[in-house]
C-alpha cells in the first residue's frame, strides 16, 4: 500500500497534481491537505474510477497530522503563486513559513516519508526543510528532494523545437544548479541524443530555460504562474520516486539535494563549495541512491553559467538556513 500526500492540494498546482496522482496505478491512498477547499477537491477526485482512495483535510482538528500520518511520499506545492513583477525571492517569507510548518508535521507523523518540495524559492525552502528535519532528529538526505523537473521539461521542449525533434520527451537534457533565474544551468553540451545548438541561438535558449516562468506569468496577464506545467513536472518526478520504491532500475532525474548525504554528492560539494545543488540523481528503494557529477566535462560557456549559479545559490541557501533558525516574529 502506497500513501501519497499533496500539501497545498487546492491550489493552482495542487489540483492538477492531485488529479495526476489519482490517475496513477502506483498510488493506493491519496491524502489532500490545504487551508481551504480540500474536502471538495477530494470528493470531486474520489468519483474517478482509478485505484487510489482519496481523502481531504483542513487544518482544524489536527487535519495536517491526519493527512500526513504514515505517508510514503509527500509532495509540497503549498504557497502563494508569483504575480507579475514578483521574483521568487519576493515570495520568500510567506512560503518559507508555510514549508517550515508542513515539514514540522511530516517530521512528527511521517518521519520516513520521501519529501518532494515544489514550493518556491526551492533554493531556500529545501535547506529550511533539511534544518527542520535535523532539529527533529529525522533528517535522511536521501529522502528530501527539491523538485527542479520543470526546468528540465522546459529545456527538453525548447531544445526539441530548435533541433526539429517531434517531442522533447525523447531527449535527455541535464539541467543543474538551482531553481531560479541564473542559478538554473542547462548543460546543452550533454544533451542525449546530441542536438546542435547554433551559436546565435545559445544565449537566448539559456535565458528562456532560466526565465521560462516569466513567460508564463506574462502570458497569463496577472492571473497566475506556471501551474499546469509545474503539476506535470512534479508528477513526473514523484512517479519516478514511486517506481524506484517498487524496485524499478535506471531511473535518473536531476533534483536539488543535500550533497554530502548522498553517495557521490561530495564530489560536487567540493567542486562548488555548496551543501545543496541540483544534480542527476539515480533513484532507488532508499530514495537518492547515487549523485552524478555533471560538471566534469562542461564547456567554457557552461563553466561561466555554473560560476554565476554558485554565487546565487550560496546566498539562497544561507537565507533558508537562517530562516529555519530565526524565523521572523509574527505580528
Amino acid at each position: 500500500m502506497v500513501k501519497a500526500v499533496v500539501a497545498g492540494a487546492s491550489g493552482g498546482i495542487g489540483q492538477p497534481l492531485s488529479l495526476l496522482l489519482k490517475l496513477s496505478p502506483l498510488v493506493d491512498e491519496l491524502a489532500l491537505y490545504d487551508v481551504v477547499n480540500t474536502p471538495g477537491v477530494a470528493t470531486d477526485l474520489s468519483h474517478i474510477s482509478s485505484t487510489a482512495k482519496v481523502t481531504g483535510y483542513l487544518p482544524k482538528d489536527e487535519g495536517g497530522k491526519a493527512a500526513f500520518k504514515d505517508a510514503d511520499i509527500i509532495v509540497i506545492p503549498a504557497g502563494i503563486p508569483r504575480k507579475p513583477g514578483m521574483t521568487r525571492d519576493d515570495l520568500f517569507n510567506i512560503n518559507a513559513g508555510i514549508v517550515k510548518g508542513l515539514i514540522e508535521i511530516a517530521a512528527e507523523v511521517a518521519p520516513k516519508a520521501f519529501i518532494l518540495v515544489i514550493s518556491n524559492p526551492v533554493n531556500s525552502t529545501v535547506p529550511i526543510a533539511a534544518e527542520v528535519l535535523k532539529a527533529k532528529g529525522v533528517f535522511n538526505p536521501q529522502r528530501l528532494f527539491g523538485v527542479t523537473t520543470l526546468d528540465i521539461v522546459r529545456a527538453e521542449t525548447f531544445v526539441a523545437e530548435i533541433g526539429g525533434k517531434k517531442t522533447g520527451s525523447e531527449l535527455t537534457v541535464p539541467v543543474v544548479g538551482g531553481h531560479s533565474g541564473e542559478t538554473i544551468v542547462p548543460l546543452f553540451s550533454q544533451v542525449s541524443p546530441s542536438v546542435a545548438i547554433p551559436d546565435d541561438k545559445y544565449d537566448a535558449l539559456v535565458n528562456r530555460v532560466q526565465f521560462g516562468g516569466d513567460e508564463v506569468v506574462k502570458a497569463k496577464d496577472g492571473a497566475g504562474s506556471a501551474t499546469l506545467s509545474m503539476a506535470y513536472a512534479g508528477f513526473r518526478f514523484a512517479e519516478k520516486v514511486l517506481k524506484a520504491i517498487k524496485g524499478e532500475k535506471g531511473l535518473v532525474e536531476p533534483s536539488f539535494v543535500y550533497l554530502n548525504g548522498i553517495p557521490g554528492g561530495d564530489v560536487v560539494a567540493k567542486a562548488t563549495g555548496l551543501d545543496f545543488f541540483s544534480v542527476p540523481i539515480e533513484l532507488g528503494p532508499n530514495g537518492a541512491e547515487k549523485a552524478s557529477n555533471p560538471l566534469a566535462n562542461i564547456t567554457e560557456k557552461e563553466k561561466t553559467l555554473v560560476e554565476a549559479a554558485v554565487k546565487g545559490l550560496k546566498t539562497n541557501i544561507e537565507k533558508g538556513i537562517s530562516f529555519a533558525h530565526n524565523p521572523p516574529q509574527k505580528l
